[in-house]
């Protein structure tokens, strides 16, 4: 299960998956933290500033692997359809990794605001 874990993110490209991943355990990290705050203003904002960053960068690690992608079909000329395929299913990874993060993200904050408003009343 790690194992594969690992691949992914090595088959996604490390340089923007592991940036992610960071991002996930900081956002993990602040929304436990965010649990033993009285003002969690501050907690859920950060939260929901890396999340938006974790997305956005997902989708520039899409970006980045499909140009990559298709200068590999431009240098090769003539290619196969499975290969390009499999092509674009590897620029995807960073993409749903980041969805992925900045859904937990929003979670967090939803759980927060929650805690928050019933802590006020």
């Amino acid at each position: 299960m790690i194992s594969q874990i690992i691949t992914k993110l090595n088959e996604g490209g490390p340089f923007f998956m592991y940036a992610i991943l960071l991002m996930l355990i900081l956002i993990l990290v602040l929304i436990v933290k965010g649990f033993f705050e009285n003002d969690k203003s501050k907690t859920i904002s950060l939260v929901s500033s890396v999340g938006l960053f974790a997305l956005v960068w997902g989708l520039l690690g899409q970006t980045v692997g499909l140009v990559s992608a298709f200068d590999a079909i431009e240098a090769a000329g003539d290619i196969s359809i499975s290969l390009m395929a499999g092509g674009f299913k590897v620029s995807l990874l960073t993409t749903i990794f980041g969805f992925l993060t900045f859904l937990v993200s929003r979670l967090g904050v939803i759980i927060l605001v929650w805690i928050n408003k019933d802590g006020q009343s």
